[in-house]
């Protein structure tokens, strides 16, 4: 890791050494696969996509609206030439291409949807809470319609996968043909192969548990459970619980995995914990990041 950069609701983007760089709500963050560029989403009611030159700290390049509300999730294709956001508000999905420089260009294309589940207050209507790229297929967790929507990448829609309503499916993650899921209503883990699906819980916790994120690394699954504030490990083939650790703050809303290091953006404690994985479970290392309210942590 060269850099470490967290973005959440505070003033802005603040990298590991406490350089600040003013930006409204930038609450995900992504990397372009080749070029010194971030990318960042502004998650407001009229959302906004804002590109920056990522050296010797981070200058605009370009911006541009986010085609719907509230975005609050930002990947790249591997190939760094598309770029989807998630618009938790109203459920739009937009692409957005990128040209030799990394800089936004061309017209955004949206991809509404329309949906709902049993969840009245949380499910009435739909709202994409992350974007995936695949082998070319982009999938979108929609937690308003318990969806994987999925989409060609010149934004033509394919066959979802289903999930059980009331799952709120909100970030997945991608090992090998398996996909795993995690519901923020039901706390449920799910690993899809095909035809297959296993499932597991994401806590201990009985109740109030709302988990985020989720990542998979070598043969564990990791996700962060909000409520219990925790951390959990999971067997990524059964989905069985190895361990289960406090975040080391209050309301875990994303983590990262760097080597053989976690950090977590404990978004209601002003802080990003640093963790060491030792035989796949994180461990604490004392080590801490002060930033306002955190809830994206992307090195790089």
């Amino acid at each position: 890791m060269k850099h470490l950069y967290i973005g959440g609701y505070g003033p802005g983007i603040v990298t590991g050494d406490g350089e600040l760089t003013r930006i409204a709500s930038p609450s995900f963050l992504a990397a372009h696969p080749d070029l010194p560029v971030l990318y960042a989403v502004g998650e407001l009611e009229q959302g906004w996509l804002t590109a920056f030159r990522a050296e010797d700290g981070l200058s605009p390049l370009a911006e541009r609206p986010s085609e719907g509300r509230f975005p609050c999730h930002v990947a790249v294709h591997p190939s760094g030439t598309l770029l989807a956001v998630a618009n938790y508000g109203d459920g739009t999905l937009s692409l957005h291409r990128l040209d030799e420089r990394g800089v936004l260009t061309g017209a955004a294309v949206a991809l509404r949807h329309e949906g709902s589940g049993p969840v009245t207050d949380r499910q009435e209507g739909p709202h994409a809470h992350q974007a995936v790229f695949h082998e070319d297929v982009l999938h979108v967790s929609d937690l308003g319609t318990d969806e994987i929507r999925r989409y060609t990448l010149d934004g033509e829609p394919l066959e979802p996968l289903r999930l059980p309503p009331g799952t709120g499916p909100r970030h997945m993650a991608f090992a090998g043909s398996r996909l795993y899921v995690v519901g923020e209503l039901d706390g449920v883990v799910t690993a899809i192969d095909g035809g297959s699906r296993v499932t597991g819980a994401a806590s201990r916790a009985a109740a109030g548990n709302q988990p985020s994120h989720l990542e998979v690394a070598g043969d564990f699954v990791y996700v962060a459970n909000r409520g219990p504030d925790t951390v959990s490990v999971l067997r990524a083939d059964d989905l069985t619980p190895v361990a289960e650790v406090p975040s080391g703050g209050a309301w875990p809303r994303h983590f990262a995995i760097d080597g053989d290091r976690m950090y977590v953006a404990n978004q209601h404690a002003g802080g990003v914990t640093v963790f060491a994985l030792e035989d796949g479970v994180p461990v604490p290392t004392g080590e801490a990041y002060e930033v306002e309210s955190p809830g994206c942590v992307l090195p790089v």
